[in-house]
């Protein structure tokens, strides 16, 4: 099956589920970091998830500042190098702020963990990280969200950012197809 075939998709998490969780994660992170916090979303994947979040965190009484990055251990290839590498950086100084870094989706953790580490040396306060979904057996060291969406079984998922070759970002929703 290509992506441009209209495939058959089975939602895992469904709008109503992800906003619900969105209102919770808010609470717990404004909670934990207070107001005062430097938003970092990873691009590609997370750019739904972190707009939707910002929201949740308005609403919960945070005042972020909000800042991209991107990051890629692929290169032109289909299967991780394992070295992470910045391919688009931050703007803002991170230096003596609490930073919430937001990403779409933890497998391996060596992304999370090599953005953290940097963050930190750059002088952030503190660097706490939030995914949308946790893969749990795809892990490949010790590293831990502090905040997750849900976990999410052994599946190639897409929807609300999460694309298959560029498609499907758009979903309000996270599945996987069903006929690929």
């Amino acid at each position: 099956m290509t992506a441009k075939e209209k495939p058959q998709i089975e939602i895992l998490f469904s709008g109503a589920d992800i906003e619900r969780r969105n209102t919770e994660l808010a609470e717990e992170i404004a909670a934990d970091l207070g107001q005062d916090i430097l938003v970092i979303a990873v691009l590609k994947g997370s750019f739904v998830f972190a707009a939707d979040l910002i929201r949740a965190l308005h609403y919960a009484g945070v005042r972020p500042q909000i800042d991209f990055m991107a990051l890629s251990s692929y290169g032109d290839k289909k299967i991780s190098s394992g070295t992470v590498v910045i391919t688009r950086d931050i703007v803002d100084t991170v230096k003596g702020r609490k930073v919430l870094l937001i990403d779409d989706i933890l497998e391996s953790g060596r992304t999370m963990n090599f953005a953290t580490k940097d963050l930190l040396a750059r002088g952030a306060e503190t660097v706490k990280t939030c995914l949308m979904l946790d893969k749990k057996g795809k892990r490949v060291n010790n590293f831990e969200a502090d905040f997750v969406g849900f976990d999410c079984p052994d599946l190639f998922v897409i929807g609300y950012g999460l694309d298959f070759a560029h498609y499907y970002r758009e979903l309000p929703y996270i599945g996987y197809i069903v006929n690929g």
